[in-house]
């Protein structure tokens, strides 16, 4: 795998990430350039998905960005982690479930190696964990396929504040919370990006 794996230290402008992804995918489609995986943050911003609906948005005076990707309405900014990807499914199985499956299994085992257990859920979308006998999303998943390319991404809750996600019905699911790692236990953001790494290239290696 000829994977670039790329690190941002300041928080990256949205709209600016979004068109290095989509640059990236344009040469990946001409067999033109490296497949990525990029960590970065955000500065606090709304973002929608393609399903999203205007009855998920709870505070009507925040800004809401509309994107390309699937999924719904999230909230991103400081203390996330955030992970882009531009990755060639015409070179592995084409098979979106297999991605988005490689992602899921990725998060689930990085978050283990911390003893921190999580699930997926296949009528919900995103990483889950039982904290204090309360299921609660602690990643959150949303991917776009374009020329069996696939790119955007997941995030994970690292040290975010939760606050925000009282203003939308985070990916559209209300029944449940938002939880973040260091409200499980103190981990150190390096050593989680380290074993992430390690097991987004196990995962995607098919």
């Amino acid at each position: 795998m000829d994977i670039e794996i790329k690190k941002s230290i300041k928080p990256v402008n949205y709209k600016l990430a979004i068109n290095i992804l989509e640059k990236r995918v344009h040469n990946l489609a001409l067999n033109n350039g490296r497949e990525l995986i990029w960590f970065l943050e955000h500065k606090s911003i709304f973002t929608a998905g393609t399903n999203y609906k205007e009855n998920e948005i709870i505070e009507k005076s925040i800004k809401i960005l509309k994107t390309n990707r699937g999924g719904k309405i999230t909230w991103h900014g400081p203390g996330q982690i955030i992970c882009y990807m531009v990755i060639n499914l015409n070179k592995r199985k084409k098979d979106i479930r297999k991605f988005i499956s490689a992602i899921e299994e990725s998060i689930i085992n990085t978050l283990d190696e911390f003893d921190i257990k999580s699930f997926n859920d296949r009528k919900n979308v995103g990483i889950w964990t039982n904290h204090n006998n309360e299921i609660k999303k602690i990643a959150a998943i949303g991917i776009r396929v374009k020329k069996w390319i696939a790119f955007h991404g997941f995030s994970i809750n690292y040290s975010n504040s939760l606050e925000e996600y009282k203003k939308i019905i985070p990916c559209g699911i209300n029944d449940k919370g938002i939880i973040n790692i260091n409200n499980i236990k103190k981990v150190s953001k390096e050593q989680i990006l380290k074993k992430l790494k390690k097991n987004l290239l196990i995962n995607l290696d098919y």
